[in-house]
């Protein structure tokens, strides 16, 4: 299986998984499995999406988290979370969530 796996405190938190094998679970389990069509795929505009982040850094900051202390939690390496803050690179959606719960975000829970 190719899992990625997001942590909160050093803990495991959440576990990504593709579609077919998400499936492949469900159906050893007995219960329904939703087409792919039926599934919520929010799709946002970017800049919709990411209008919580627009201040990343002065959210990290008003947190009082250093830069590789939220990388590390959230599971990416501090030089991709200051690319990220720069507003180089644009984080997937599994990055965002985890972004959004560790800094406190509202509507961390949007499927995006």
């Amino acid at each position: 299986m190719d899992i990625q796996i997001i942590s909160r405190d050093g803990e495991p938190e959440y576990a990504v998984l593709p579609w077919d094998q998400y499936q492949a679970l469900l159906k050893a389990a007995g219960q329904p499995q939703p087409s792919p069509s039926s599934a919520t795929t929010a799709q946002a505009a970017p800049d919709q999406d990411l209008r919580p982040f627009a201040d990343l850094r002065g959210l990290r900051e008003a947190k009082g988290l250093a830069i590789e202390t939220l990388a590390r939690t959230v599971g990416i390496s501090p030089s991709y979370l200051g690319l990220i803050e720069s507003g180089e690179r644009q984080p997937d959606a599994a990055i965002r969530r985890s972004l959004a719960w560790e800094l406190g975000v509202a509507g961390w829970r949007d499927e995006s």
